[in-house]
């Protein structure tokens, strides 16, 4: 059974204000989407986008078009892609799914709105001013992914507590990696944890990061939330449930798939903001005052089945916990 999800508004009040004459100028508004990762492994969040674009008023070849922009993991090709949205005149950018993304949009353009999601601190990476008035032309929603891997780690050290080697496995192109690993190191060591780090930003170094598994005498894995891996989730499950190691992951699109356990926000609630958030733009009120909003619920996600396969005997006080568990 699923918790809804909260979204808090974090200080401040939005202002109504004209927005500066581009959407005027047309008779329909643009949206440009850029994204990190594909179409496939996104298309609930962005059909919870269109419900709150539609709550906003606006509804895709209606009165509003969206251009979309896939950098499917390659994070190298967001800079020219962010760029020929500028190009294209839209009106609004949402910059979807993760920090590397919102900086690319950013670094593009200063007076085209954007509306990011990112799972890192936005003010510490530099996209807002602070998180009740972020001024400038940005705003959006913090996931508060990177503090929440000392519970994923506590987490999954209760589902494994044999494990006293628990490896990680992160992209090092995501903005926050030295982050992840830094805060993952200082709680491993502190539970007297060994974590040997594993890198991965394509899918032979996913295939070559499991294989080193064994060596590492890994008895559990910790996957870092990060949109390429999101767009490999089969092949991160399909490899966690072959060399039958305990893993846990960020979404609860990886338990679904399969996978031992997740721990994090929902995404969709989070995206329908999103939606709300560009509608009320094209309307006239300005990024600037609006506030950043993050999420005050995670959930918890248990795949028994997996569990068992992996002859692993979940202690009662996480089921009673968790949000959803799959059998």
């Amino acid at each position: 059974m699923r918790r809804r999800d909260l979204i808090t508004v974090i200080g401040g009040a939005a202002f109504a204000l004209p927005l500066a004459g581009r959407a005027q100028q047309k008779a329909m508004p643009m949206i440009g989407w850029l994204s990190g990762t594909s179409p496939d492994s996104t298309a609930s969040y962005m059909a919870a986008f269109h419900q709150g674009l539609s709550e906003a008023g606006f509804v895709e070849g209606k009165n509003v078009g969206i251009e979309s922009r896939w950098a499917e993991g390659h994070y190298d090709r967001l800079p020219p892609l962010a760029a020929n949205l500028v190009s294209s005149k839209v009106d609004v950018i949402v910059a979807a799914g993760g920090s590397t993304t919102a900086l690319a949009a950013k670094k593009v353009t200063s007076t085209i709105p954007i509306v990011f999601t990112t799972g890192g601190d936005p003010v510490v990476l530099g996209l807002v001013a602070s998180l009740a008035r972020p001024g400038g032309n940005v705003t959006g929603f913090s996931f508060l992914n990177l503090d929440l891997y000392p519970k994923r780690l506590q987490l999954l050290s209760e589902m494994v507590p044999q494990a006293k080697v628990i490896a990680l496995l992160v992209n090092p192109n995501n903005a926050g990696a030295k982050r992840i690993i830094q805060d993952m190191q200082d709680v491993a060591s502190a539970k007297g944890i060994k974590l040997p780090i594993l890198t991965a930003a394509t899918e032979s170094e996913i295939n070559a990061a499991f294989g080193s598994l064994v060596q590492q005498q890994a008895g559990a894995l910790v996957v870092a939330g990060d949109p390429f891996f999101q767009s490999q989730r089969e092949q991160l499950v399909a490899l966690a449930t072959r060399e039958a190691v305990p893993t846990i992951y960020q979404l609860r699109e990886f338990p679904a798939f399969g996978g031992l356990i997740s721990y994090g926000p929902s995404y969709e609630p989070v995206y329908r903001q999103v939606g709300i958030y560009a509608g009320r733009i094209l309307k006239g009120e300005r990024p600037a005052e609006l506030p950043v909003q993050q999420p005050n619920t995670f959930e918890l996600v248990i795949n028994l089945k997996t569990a068992k396969a992996l002859g692993l005997a979940v202690p009662q006080l996480l089921l009673a916990q968790a949000d959803e568990v799959i059998e």
